[in-house]
């Protein structure tokens, strides 16, 4: 079967049934890493350096759902399947609990909280003030998240607010692409800074498409 058919073969509605099963499929999907990460650490087989490993690892996972989260719109404007924008809830708040991970094991494991070190870090260091910054935009979108929040905020605050997961977006490839810069490893900073560009510069497409079209 071709990919063209079986996307014509998705309906734009799941059952209910066939949608429950695949939401905690994706959800589990999303938590495998954190499970082998987990694992690791059992069997003590995270490596010569396993605080790095584990930072980075969480790191990496976070960016990577931070994708998968942005490609919802997109899939689904393409696609027409309106099930997508149900998924895309789990898929930022799985998100967010990999990048609190991600600052908890930077701040806890490798800096035992010495909060007069993490501060001279996040100033001195600018792949951490853009880390911690993303992380704090990240924040009020988790916490608004919930349908109640939606009714309390309107619909149009609330997309507004969350029109902030772009510069989350942003300042995530700066965090993972200055840190990388150190290393002079730049094969998977331009492989995620591509898919960041793909994802916001559709969006930003989407925008002036109207303007475009009447000029």
């Amino acid at each position: 079967m071709s990919a063209a058919r079986f996307l014509a073969g998705v309906p734009a509605a799941l059952p209910p049934a066939v949608f429950r099963r695949l939401w905690w499929a994706l959800l589990a999907l999303a938590l495998l890493p954190l499970a082998r990460l987990a694992y690791l650490t059992a069997t003590g087989d995270l490596g010569a350096n396993p605080v790095e490993f584990v930072i980075r690892s969480l790191g990496t996972w976070t960016l990577v759902l931070l994708c998968a989260t942005l490609t919802v719109t997109p899939l689904r404007l393409l696609t027409g399947w309106a099930w997508l924008l149900r998924l895309r809830r789990m898929l930022g708040l799985t998100t967010f609990a990999y990048a609190t991970l991600h600052l908890l094991a930077f701040a806890g494991i490798d800096h035992r909280f010495d909060w007069a070190v993490l501060w001279t870090e996040v100033v001195k260091r600018p792949y951490i003030t853009a880390g911690v910054a993303a992380f704090v935009l990240l924040l009020p979108l988790a916490l608004t998240s919930s349908n109640a929040m939606v009714r309390r905020l309107g619909g149009r605050a609330w997309q507004r607010l969350h029109r902030l997961v772009y510069l989350v977006a942003l300042l995530a490839i700066l965090h993972y692409g200055w840190h990388k810069a150190g290393k002079n490893d730049y094969a998977a900073v331009s492989v995620y800074a591509t898919a960041i560009g793909l994802l916001l510069g559709f969006r930003l497409w989407r925008w002036l498409a109207p303007e475009r079209k009447g000029s």
